[in-house]
């Protein structure tokens, strides 16, 4: 999906954010688009993941809750493909985006996609499996709910060129890394053995440090 696609979506969780940025888009063009002191834009992120999450019905806070207390995790769509990214990837491209749109008035009113690399596509079985990679599991790792009673969209993939081109972001962290990442958090968190806020502080070096050494612009 382009930031320029038709909005829209069968199911409530895309409606929703359809009607986030109808929303904007009427009150930008209301009250904002000829202020030349007040530049607003909208940031659209693919699908997040990583520590800290405890969000009802999501699929990494089911999962860790579940695993941690020795269970499998029920999960719906197994074959669906979405998007997947660290939570620090798309934080990085909102301060990014953040930074140029102070430097460049001429992205007022804008939306961008913050997503991962194309490969990072990836389906919830893929998902699960490499999150449970990290974790002693001594049963299955998920059980597939047979009656899921609302439509979920199969395939989501953001296009990210928009981003690159304007602000020279991309997404620094592979698939690996990013499970990685998310589940080395939710083990540590469990095993009440470290301060997480040390934990978490030492995660986002680590990511700063990818970028750095990738020469992401935003990080030097």
């Amino acid at each position: 999906y382009r930031e320029i696609d038709h909005l829209g979506g069968k199911d409530l969780y895309s409606g929703s954010k359809a009607s986030a940025e109808i929303i904007f888009n009427s009150f930008f063009n209301s009250f904002f688009n000829n202020h030349n002191n007040i530049c607003i834009v909208t940031a659209r992120a693919g699908n997040v993941i990583g520590g800290g999450d405890w969000t009802k019905d999501g699929i990494v806070s089911d999962c860790m809750k579940a695993w941690s207390q020795g269970k499998p995790a029920d999960i719906r769509s197994p074959k669906a493909t979405r998007p997947w990214q660290h939570v620090l990837e798309p934080l990085s491209g909102y301060l990014r985006l953040a930074q140029v749109l102070n430097e460049i008035g001429s992205l007022n009113g804008e939306s961008f996609n913050f997503g991962p690399r194309s490969q990072n596509n990836h389906t919830v079985i893929d998902l699960l499996n490499d999150l449970s990679k990290y974790w002693d599991l001594s049963h299955e790792s998920y059980r597939i709910l047979e009656n899921v009673s609302f439509h979920e969209a199969g395939l989501l993939k953001l296009n990210c060129d928009k981003a690159i081109f304007h602000l020279d972001w991309r997404a620094t962290m592979g698939f690996e890394d990013t499970t990685k990442f998310t589940s080395d958090w939710y083990n540590h968190y469990y095993s009440g053995t470290i301060d997480m806020v040390d934990f978490t502080l030492s995660q986002i070096i680590g990511y700063e440090n990818f970028s750095k050494q990738r020469g992401d612009k935003w990080s030097l």
